[in-house]
């Protein structure tokens, strides 16, 4: 780079000051004519930069620096007698937060989340996170495992059909329908609210749709090329915004639990009971959010969300029966 023709104005200083000193960290020592040159400097005004570095750091109690360790350092002599640049202080830039590790692993669980998505899962960005993961906790990250669902086979049949151009095939079963056999070209997965749903193009209904992921079983993959996978995609949830309310009613004292959901257009207090209307993507998602509450929260409307919660809830209490000739000991 060519050196300035111009004195360098003030901005011009903190521009060069923020990147000359992560430039030195990474070269070690280096010439004071290379340093010049690499930023368009002369080797004087150089020279005076990397001296006024030892007046910069960390600011201590009351903003000023106290402690020499507070302050850059360079090595003098090898300045004065080379022409060599080398920081020996660095005011602790090489020090990198370390995150614990119950953190490391709360970390570790959503990446393998995100892998799923088929633009991340084979960009090698995760295997690269994970490792500075590991080298960035104070401790060994515990082993994290997350326990592969039913959804985890669809996504993975999914993501070959966004990757290789092919349409997928599966059973698909509404709530409120019975079940049918789809063949979709595949544009994107997506999450939203805990939940995996996929959008594309449905050969049956000749139109963009939304899929529930859990609704999804016998997943394979086609032969039959995607032709309709670079259209574009219309909200994941388009319908009316009334169709995404869920009406519910829970204790006053819960309702903090629900803040973020809540319409504060639509919320009413009495005798300590609050009946107010939640924003969810899906009405069908009610029902985790329910099943939180031990029974205190009850979902009003619409009736596909109180159907939905019905039978999630009927489904865990079946894990609990135990059969008769237990229930006889």
């Amino acid at each position: 780079m060519a050196a300035r023709s111009k004195p360098l104005l003030a901005s011009d200083r903190v521009r060069l000051y923020l990147t000359l000193v992560p430039y030195l960290l990474e070269h070690g020592q280096v010439s004071l004519a290379d340093a010049a040159e690499e930023f368009g400097v002369t080797p004087r005004e150089m020279r005076g930069m990397v001296e006024k570095l030892t007046v910069i750091g960390l600011p201590g109690e009351a903003g000023f620096w106290q402690q020499p360790q507070e302050l850059f350092d360079i090595n003098w002599d090898l300045l004065d007698q080379e022409d060599v640049i080398e920081i020996t202080n660095d005011v602790a830039l090489r020090r990198v937060p370390r995150f614990t590790a119950r953190e490391a692993a709360a970390l570790l669980a959503g990446l393998q989340m995100v892998a799923a998505v088929p633009a991340v899962s084979d960009s090698g960005l995760v295997a690269g996170l994970i490792s500075k993961l590991s080298r960035g906790a104070a401790d060994a990250p515990a082993d994290v495992v997350v326990v592969p669902t039913a959804v985890d086979e669809v996504r993975g049949v999914v993501s070959r059909g966004v990757q290789e151009g092919r349409a997928v095939s599966f059973t698909y079963q509404a709530p409120d329908a019975s079940p049918t056999t789809r063949t979709v070209d595949p544009v994107q997965i997506l999450i939203t609210n805990g939940q995996w749903y996929l959008q594309g193009w449905c050969h049956m209904r000749r139109a963009i749709r939304t899929f529930h992921l859990d609704r999804v079983s016998e997943p394979r993959l086609t032969d039959i090329p995607t032709t309709h996978g670079g259209d574009p995609v219309p909200d994941a949830f388009a319908e009316a915004a009334e169709d995404r309310e869920v009406a519910v009613r829970l204790p006053e004292r819960f309702a903090p639990l629900v803040g973020g959901l809540l319409s504060a257009d639509h919320v009413e207090t009495a005798d300590g009971i609050v009946t107010a209307r939640l924003h969810l993507a899906d009405p069908r998602g009610i029902k985790r959010i329910a099943a939180r509450f031990g029974g205190a929260l009850e979902v009003l409307e619409p009736a596909v969300a109180r159907a939905a919660t019905r039978e999630w809830a009927a489904a865990g209490l079946a894990l609990y029966h135990r059969p008769p000739h237990e229930e006889a000991r």
